[in-house]
């Protein structure tokens, strides 16, 4: 599962921008990827006031950092689709200059994720092994609006 924290210095986000990222890096991580929007999970946090940092100074400009984890097998292609994508999505939600938002995706080994229990699969597999999902996480899935 794709695991992203969205970190904002010197912004606030409200609760229907932070709703349209999550969306957002959901539609962008499975457009780019082929990988179901189940599979991502998106965190926000907000840096206190006076903790940003740029060269050593303190930075008083809205910025938003995305950090992703996500599972290796993807092209450099794909990669670069999903980093731009999600740049441009934030841009426009968040109302931050493009040059103030910086992405990063770093790439575990499916063998080296447990998720819902179980260690994930190869990029391709997803079908195969959401068929391992009990009858309890399905009704959950549907409870919380989740299509799987």
């Amino acid at each position: 599962m794709p695991t992203y924290t969205v970190r904002t210095a010197n912004l606030s986000l409200d609760d229907d921008q932070r709703q349209r990222i999550a969306s957002a890096i959901t539609e962008t991580h499975s457009g780019s990827t082929g990988a179901p929007g189940y599979f991502a999970q998106i965190f926000f946090d907000a840096a206190p006031e006076a903790a940003h940092f740029v060269g050593g100074r303190p930075n008083p400009i809205p910025h938003v950092y995305v950090h992703g984890l996500i599972r290796a097998g993807r092209t450099a292609d794909q990669k670069r689709s999903l980093l731009e994508g999600i740049r441009d999505r934030v841009h426009d939600i968040a109302g931050v200059g493009a040059e103030d938002i910086w992405v990063y995706v770093q790439e575990i080994a499916a063998e080296q994720m447990i998720e819902f229990g179980r260690i994930l699969p190869e990029p391709g597999r997803e079908a195969e092994w959401r068929e391992g999902f009990s009858p309890e996480k399905i009704e959950d899935f549907r409870r919380a609006g989740v299509a799987i």
